[in-house]
């Protein structure tokens, strides 16, 4: 059994989540609970795999091996029914410098890329640093989940000749695992219309039961020649430091124009570190990760609870996966400007402003839950404190 409920001070640490508070607020005595990662150990045969590389003494350079390229395929199918061909498997540093790739590789400056509102937000950055053209498409919510809007989606692709779209499965920030005739629609509509579609699938592993994750590929045997997959085990395991991801592109033409868009930027290679410790994950990670998602869940039914009997005014969007949670604070009245100031300078609590991830998250914060209970508890205080 795996302790998520131990407490680890990671001040000091040169830890982004915790350590870059006083720079940016200019307090230290805030409880972050915004940057999406854990606060829990990584898995022990992976930390037994990195200290025995470390051991060996000699870190040069080093290619992916076969035995890495199994592991991966050996998940994918175990876990998500998706075959995927050892040809077919890229890797890059992350999900965003392959995001950034795909849009050199597959667009040119000033071509419009279409994305949801309100996603993860440097979605946004990525296509605008890369000079296109950035159009949103509003999510709609229904049944207090969002949902996707076709009907507006489509008079946007033929209105601004979209080229290229970023889907975000699961959606950061609102936890939605979308469905396979979800998916299947929505790609029927990319095909529709010659649009790329460029899935980030990093959180494909945290999905509560009974939802189920499908990869875009996976919806129909043509999916595979108008789309790319991102992902990682770095967002699962907790082990983003390791700097390493993977790019899934059967479609033979697409591959070697990514390929050849690393090339020119100088990004495939690897590090060690990053083969080593997503091979020991995914060779090793099945209990841990079916434990992690029970106390997942336990602490969201935890945040639920307190929402309802302390402060009902905040409605949150109840995540299907991922380990954020949507807060809607628009019953309170404030500002975004309000909102952030009370929360950090009176409840003494980070999230992450829910404007930053597009118009539509105004007057919102996303909440990570990936942490001891007790440091939730602390935070749900700290929460309530701010608008006592």
């Amino acid at each position: 059994m795996v302790k998520f409920d131990t407490v680890y001070d990671r001040r000091n640490t040169n830890c982004s989540k915790w350590d870059s508070i006083k720079d940016t607020y200019g307090e230290t005595d805030l409880l972050p609970l915004w940057i999406a990662d854990m606060d829990f150990k990584a898995n022990l045969p992976v930390l037994d795999a990195l200290k025995k590389t470390v051991e060996q003494g000699i870190l040069g350079y080093s290619p992916a091996p076969a035995s890495l390229y199994e592991a991966i395929q050996s998940w994918q199918k175990r876990h998500h029914d998706y075959t995927v061909n050892k040809e077919a498997i890229l890797f890059n540093s992350g999900v965003v410098p392959s995001l950034s790739i795909a849009i050199q590789a597959y667009t040119e400056p000033g071509d419009a890329i279409l994305i949801h509102d309100p996603v993860y937000p440097p979605f946004a950055k990525v296509v605008e640093q890369n000079n296109r053209k950035l159009i949103r498409s509003s999510l709609l919510i229904e049944q207090e989940h969002f949902v996707m809007d076709l009907d507006a989606m489509e008079k946007q692709i033929v209105a601004e000749n979209i080229r290229l779209f970023i889907l975000c499965n699961p959606h950061n920030p609102g936890g939605r695992v979308w469905t396979k005739s979800e998916l299947e629609a929505f790609g029927k509509l990319c095909a529709k219309y010659d649009v790329l579609v460029i899935s980030d699938e990093i959180h494909q592993d945290l999905i509560f039961a009974p939802h189920v994750f499908t990869t875009f590929t996976n919806v129909h045997p043509t999916f595979k020649d108008f789309s790319i997959t991102l992902t990682a085990a770095t967002k699962t395991f907790n082990l983003a430091g390791i700097k390493n991801s993977m790019i899934f592109i059967e479609n033979p033409d697409l591959r070697t124009k990514f390929v050849n868009a690393q090339e020119r930027n100088f990004q495939n290679e690897i590090n060690i570190f990053g083969y080593v410790g997503t091979e020991a994950a995914y060779n090793n990670g099945d209990k841990w990760l079916e434990e992690l998602l029970v106390y997942l869940k336990e602490n969201i039914d935890t945040v639920t609870e307190f929402l309802e009997t302390e402060l009902p005014q905040v409605k949150m969007m109840r995540p299907e996966g991922t380990y954020l949670i949507w807060l809607d604070f628009s019953a309170l009245g404030l500002t975004d400007a309000q909102l952030q100031k009370q929360l950090v300078h009176k409840g003494k609590v980070v999230l992450n402003a829910g404007i930053t991830f597009g118009p539509k998250g105004t007057q919102h914060m996303r909440l990570n839950v990936a942490c001891p209970k007790e440091t939730l508890i602390e935070g749900l205080r700290r929460i309530t404190r701010a608008f006592e």
